[in-house]
Order: C-alpha cells, then sequence, then structure tokens
C-alpha cells in the first residue's frame, strides 16, 4: 500500500510541473517535492521568452500525440520499460523553410541529448520516425521525474550537419543549436523559427 501511494504520488507531482510547461530552469522532481503554483500547458501565441537555448527566435507551435497532462507516453521509455520510439510531432509549415532539425534534451541531466534528427522536410512525424541512431528513449531515475524539451527548428537551407552525440551529456548544447544558424554553404541568418514542445517522464 505504502508503495502505491508513493508512486501516485510521484505521478501527481509530475502531472503538475508538465502543467507548467517549458520551464527555463527545471528541476529534478522526486515524491517530496511538488510544485506550488500551475499554469496551462497551452499558449494562445507559441513563445520562446526565457528559454535559455531559443528565446531570440520567433516561435511556432508544435503538437505531439505522445505527450498526455503534461507526460511523455511510456511507450516512448527506454528499450527495458518500452518500446524505445520517438514521440509523434507535428507543425505547420514554417513559411521560408526548407527543412527542420529536432533536439530532444533532458534539462535536469547536463543537457542529456535523447533525439537528434536532420534535415528533415516533413512537418508530421510518427511515433517511432527516428532511427537508433537518432533517438534514444527516455531513463531518469526510478520514481524521479525529469523535463524533456524537444526543440524544432525551421531553417532557411540545410546544415552541414546537426553536432551533438545522442544518449550523452552534451555541455556544449547550446552552441549547437546556434551552429543551426550557418547553412552548409557557410550563409548566416539561417534560422526562422523554432517550435518546441515540453513534458515530463518519471523513472522506473
Amino acid at each position: 500500500m505504502k508503495k502505491l501511494k508513493l508512486t501516485s504520488l510521484v505521478l501527481a507531482s509530475a502531472v503538475l510541473i508538465g502543467l507548467s510547461g517549458c520551464n527555463a530552469n527545471p528541476a529534478a522532481t522526486t515524491a517530496s517535492q511538488a510544485p506550488e503554483t500551475t499554469v496551462a500547458t497551452e499558449q494562445a501565441v507559441p513563445d520562446n521568452t526565457g528559454d535559455e537555448f531559443v528565446s531570440a527566435y520567433p516561435a511556432f507551435a508544435v503538437t505531439s500525440e505522445s505527450l498526455t497532462g503534461g507526460l511523455w507516453n511510456e511507450i516512448t521509455s527506454n528499450t527495458v520499460e518500452g518500446k524505445n520510439l520517438s514521440p509523434e510531432l507535428s507543425w505547420d509549415a514554417v513559411e521560408g523553410a526548407s527543412c527542420y532539425v529536432i533536439y530532444m534534451v533532458d534539462m535536469n541531466t547536463h543537457y542529456f541529448l535523447h533525439w537528434k534528427m536532420e534535415n528533415i522536410t516533413e512537418t508530421k512525424l510518427s511515433e517511432g520516425a527516428a532511427s537508433s541512431k537518432e533517438y534514444i528513449g527516455m531513463y531518469p531515475p526510478p520514481g524521479v521525474a525529469h523535463q524533456y524539451n524537444v526543440y524544432v527548428f525551421a531553417l532557411k537551407n540545410p546544415v552541414e550537419r546537426a553536432k551533438g552525440s545522442i544518449n550523452g551529456i552534451n555541455p556544449k548544447t547550446a552552441d549547437f543549436m546556434a551552429a543551426l544558424d550557418t547553412d552548409k554553404d557557410g550563409n548566416t541568418g539561417n534560422i526562422i523559427a523554432v517550435g518546441r514542445i515540453c513534458g515530463n517522464f518519471v523513472g522506473k
């Protein structure tokens, strides 16, 4: 009974965090921690203000059927607990964009990179669209909720490559994202806008 109560409390805390949307400086949450206030996840107008990576860029809306009540679906978790599938994502085409780049970052583990997918031309990705070289599922410590931010960069032109390695800590994530502003031919001003969507996952 105690274990059941503890699990319920952890999930409730994670849902509350998810309701606060994309936090600028998230902190890992356990059963004994819960945010004091919450706000709605859906914004009338997408806004990147306050984000440590993309606050300088215009925003566009990104949605995901893999995100429910601020929590990522368990089937997108690690290979032991789930199917290790990348989340479903969709957005409207951004005017002037020829391609998109995706980063998914664990904001509680020194910018651990879970997803990097480059030069995408579609605006709707089904669940599991990323290969095993592009995505590794979420696996925070047991009973701990981590916040995972997904960033979708709308680019004028393709880049030579999106920097960073998945399944590892990337302290230079901000630099990797900023590098997308230079296309493969060396032209700057390549980032048109950035969409983002955030959710939590509780370790099993």
